[in-house]
């Protein structure tokens, strides 16, 4: 499947074989040279193509690892915070179990 070639690509190749063309060369040649460069041109074109297609492949699997390594680690939290609910109210509780403690040794008296 041959891509189609833009037209300033066929005009950058047309000026690159005529900065390089010998004295005596035929106008053949030189359109052979510069059908030569654009056909370089293009499948240099591809290759980048393909090259920022997989950059940006692998970009998007390391940015949903990354997601799912934080999700993990939120739910590995959650999890250690689930007990812990309990150690903030037993503070609270020893407190108030200490008032009344105190309160009923005051009233004892």
């Amino acid at each position: 499947m041959a891509t189609p070639i833009s037209e300033q690509t066929k005009t950058d190749a047309l000026k690159i074989a005529k900065s390089i063309q010998k004295p005596g060369q035929l106008k053949e040649q030189t359109k052979l040279i510069s059908q030569g460069i654009e056909k370089g041109i293009a499948e240099y074109k591809k290759q980048q193509k393909t090259k920022s297609r997989e950059a940006d492949k692998s970009r998007k699997q390391a940015l949903k690892a990354k997601q799912r390594a934080d999700a993990e680690h939120i739910e590995e939290i959650v999890e250690e915070n689930k007990g812990s609910r309990f150690m903030t109210y037993l503070p609270w509780g020893l407190l108030f179990i200490s008032w009344i403690a105190a309160a009923g040794l005051y009233l004892k008296q």
